[in-house]
């Protein structure tokens, strides 16, 4: 028997934890085989350097795509997604898979899609029709709309999808990933490990051990001018607070290089005692670090989506997470030191907070490779429905 080949392109840290479960998956589908192709910030130790984690656990990478220009602004990201889409146009010419994998909305994905669309490779999307409310929006649609196979994570992203012209019959509510992975942690939720001893970072010895707060607070590319200046707002929040804080690196959006010279100067400048800084983890020891905390602050869509399911509180800043559905646990506020602290006092200090599953069930990496092993797939959409 001829295995599919699914060919699954992973640009960033966050896309690895969004598809982990459904690589496993498919990796150990007697009908499917695996290409892996690693790219962009996924590679780049500034961001994290996720292919170590990828490697570490036991993935074979069929090609790594350099595609990352230097700038970190609107211009380099639309470069980089040029370069993306000729670099990956040869990977798919190469490997011939039988289908390719774009996972959710960075700007490399759209690069992805646009290079297996053009070789009429069925292309298949991962976390289509959510919304956000920035450019971020526009290439998840964007790539909603080149795409053959349609795995959503929640039911009104299923309905979103159908709505924009999709075939119902190709769109399946999968659920999302990366809450396959909250599921294991919300079973066993103890943090075993020191993350000062085990992933080191710069900064303060925090006293981490009677509580403490994640931040991860990344730039909108929308406002990306301003994005030194709004993590400014936090990173003061955060210290007059005086509450122990593990502070993650942004991603690579435009803005990027803003966010992180905000960083570094107010820890050469006030040098906090109560931040420890570090670039990344493994998804798991992230998420057994998230379910202990306090509270997440900041902007990721980790707060949206995980920390709904186990039930993590968190202070929303800013219209990066806009229009997205959420759960009872995000509370929003403005880039405003003031308000930032009263939110954040507000979500430690409440006891409310209970386990939503917007986002999936904690089985969406199983479900995902079944779909892929019997669906016939196709690359066009002149198919009347």
């Amino acid at each position: 028997m001829q295995l599919k080949k699914i060919c699954v392109v992973v640009t960033a840290r966050a896309s690895y934890s969004r598809i982990k479960t459904a690589l496993i998956a498919i990796k150990n589908h007697p009908e499917l085989e695996l290409q892996l192709v690693i790219a962009g910030s996924a590679l780049l130790g500034r961001y994290g350097n996720a292919v170590e984690f990828i490697e570490k656990d036991g993935f074979i990478i069929a090609e790594k795509v350099f595609m990352v220009l230097e700038g970190e602004n609107p211009t380099s990201m639309a470069k980089t997604t040029g370069l993306g889409v000729m670099e990956l146009a040869n990977v798919f010419y190469k490997l011939r898979p039988d289908a390719v994998i774009t996972i959710a909305d960075r700007f490399e994905t759209i690069a992805t899609s646009i290079a297996a669309a053009y070789q009429n490779i069925p292309l298949i999307h991962i976390q289509g029709g959510e919304v956000t409310g920035n450019i971020d929006e526009k290439v998840r649609h964007a790539n909603t709309k080149l795409a053959d196979l349609h795995l959503v994570a929640s039911e009104d992203a299923k309905q979103r999808v159908i709505k924009m012209g999709e075939n119902p019959d190709m769109v399946f509510n999968t659920g999302c990933p990366s809450l396959d992975l909250a599921n294991k942690i919300k079973k066993n939720p103890k943090l075993d490990f020191d993350p000062i001893k085990k992933y080191g970072g710069v900064g303060a010895d925090i006293n981490w051990k009677d509580g403490y707060l994640v931040v991860m607070q990344h730039p909108v590319t929308t406002e990306y001018q301003s994005a030194r200046k709004d993590v400014e707002e936090t990173l003061t929040a955060v210290y007059e607070l005086d509450i122990p804080a593990f502070w993650f690196w942004p991603n690579g959006d435009a803005g990027s290089d803003g966010t992180s010279s905000g960083i570094r100067s107010f820890r050469e400048i006030y040098k906090p005692k109560n931040i420890r800084f570090f670039k990344n983890m493994e998804p798991d020891d992230f998420l057994r670090l998230l379910v202990n905390s306090r509270c997440l602050i900041g902007n990721s869509s980790v707060g949206i989506r995980e920390c709904s399911y186990l039930a993590v509180p968190v202070v929303n800043i800013g219209t990066r997470q806009n229009k997205r559905e959420r759960a009872s646990n995000v509370l929003d506020t403005v880039y405003d030191k003031n308000e930032i602290i009263k939110a954040i006092n507000n979500r430690v200090e409440t006891n409310q907070i209970v386990s939503e599953n917007i986002y999936g069930d904690g089985e969406s990496g199983q479900r995902i490779a079944e779909i892929l092993a019997t669906t016939t797939f196709s690359f066009h959409k002149t198919i009347m429905y």
